[in-house]
């Protein structure tokens, strides 16, 4: 069986600095009919059990630790028994979302992980959040790249624990680097090409400053 990436988009609240805002998640699963892992665990456990069916979770993988891409994760790894998987530089932000539990496994630059016969590394890149990380799978063409980098630019960095040099460094390093026909799997809205984004990188950066 050849793996395969499904989303389902679940809707809630992102909440930092005293704000919430309503907004609509991209939840991934990478897999095949036996089993599948699922990248950022947003808002709704019970629908994203719904879209696993009764395969096998792997693990949760969580590109970054605000709360709307970590608020279901618990409960679905109850569900599950799959581990979740988060970068510790992420503990700050993980902490205001689930006082009292902590994730399975620290990820790590450079670590992969495999599922239904395919291996995605681990790609660190900060910026956005700490221990912001993103998931390449090469075989597949694919980055899933959490909140780093949307169709038209890098994710927004005006809230604390974020920082826009960082995040710029982490995609023209980390990102920009892979071949132009990766699509870009992100964590709202559409999917763009690291080729479509790569060109528009200086006027980031003029944007930004």
């Amino acid at each position: 069986m050849a793996a395969r990436i499904d989303k389902i988009v679940t809707s809630g609240a992102f909440e930092l600095d005293g704000g919430s805002w309503d907004v609509e998640n991209n939840v991934w699963l990478v897999g095949d009919d036996a089993e599948v892992l699922v990248i950022d665990a947003a808002h709704d456990a019970r629908e994203i059990l719904t879209a696993v069916g009764d395969r096998r979770v792997v693990g949760i993988f969580c590109t970054h630790a605000h709360n709307d891409h970590v608020n279901a994760a618990p409960a679905l790894a109850d569900a599950t028994r799959a581990p979740i998987m988060l970068h510790p530089a992420g503990a700050p932000l993980w902490g205001m979302a689930h006082t009292d539990r902590r994730w399975d496994w620290d990820l790590a630059d450079g670590q992969e992980i495999e599922v239904a016969g395919v291996r995605g590394t681990v790609l660190l890149t900060p910026g956005h959040a700490p221990g912001a990380v993103c998931l390449s799978f090469p075989d597949l063409g694919v980055v899933f790249t959490g909140d780093t980098l949307f169709q038209g630019g890098p994710g927004a960095t005006g809230r604390s624990f974020s920082d826009f040099p960082t995040i710029i460094d982490s995609i023209s390093t980390r990102l920009l680097t892979l071949p132009p026909q990766t699509v870009v799997h992100t964590g709202h809205g559409g999917d763009t090409t690291i080729g479509d984004e790569a060109p528009q990188l200086d006027e980031w950066v003029v944007r930004g400053h």
